[in-house]
């Protein structure tokens, strides 16, 4: 009993490790990693130099609360500032997948439509057959009229 107990585990380990180290999963892992560095600037920048031109240019300001009642607070200047960095993020990573995507498109030759395939030997004998019999076809078909007009 301890022996298949210590079989399944050692063989969901080994199932967990190779999901684990797949190459996916560890670019995930360090895209998550860089994304979550990466948000602290943006979200400085934000802070930093949009909401104060923000501020200057509409006379808005970013920090507003509205009071509700004894404490309570509506932070709309918070979410005003994680939408600002919700786009600029996503703004962000959108040139970044299109400079990649430009990138891997540089190698690559574009690949010219392919002729179509000539036909088999047995298609080109079926279809000459077939047009020898149009062919006959027509000249009976003329021969008869001209007997009939006569």
């Amino acid at each position: 009993m301890a022996e298949q107990k210590l079989g399944f585990i050692k063989k969901f380990a080994n199932e967990f490790k190779n999901f684990a180290l797949k190459g996916n999963v560890m670019d995930l892992a360090v895209g998550v990693i860089i994304g979550g560095a990466f948000q602290g600037i943006v979200t400085s920048l934000t802070e930093n130099f949009i909401n104060p031109i923000i501020g200057c240019i509409g006379g808005a300001e970013v920090q507003g609360k509205i009071h509700l009642v004894g404490d309570q607070y509506i932070n709309y200047g918070a979410f005003i500032t994680a939408v600002i960095n919700f786009i600029i993020m996503a703004f962000i990573i959108f040139l970044m997948m299109k400079g990649i995507n430009k990138l891997m498109s540089i190698g690559k030759k574009e690949e010219k439509p392919a002729e179509p395939a000539a036909p088999a030997p047995d298609v080109v004998l079926l279809t000459e057959i077939r047009d020898l019999l149009k062919a006959q076809q027509s000249a009976e078909a003329e021969g008869s009229a001209e007997k009939s007009a006569e």
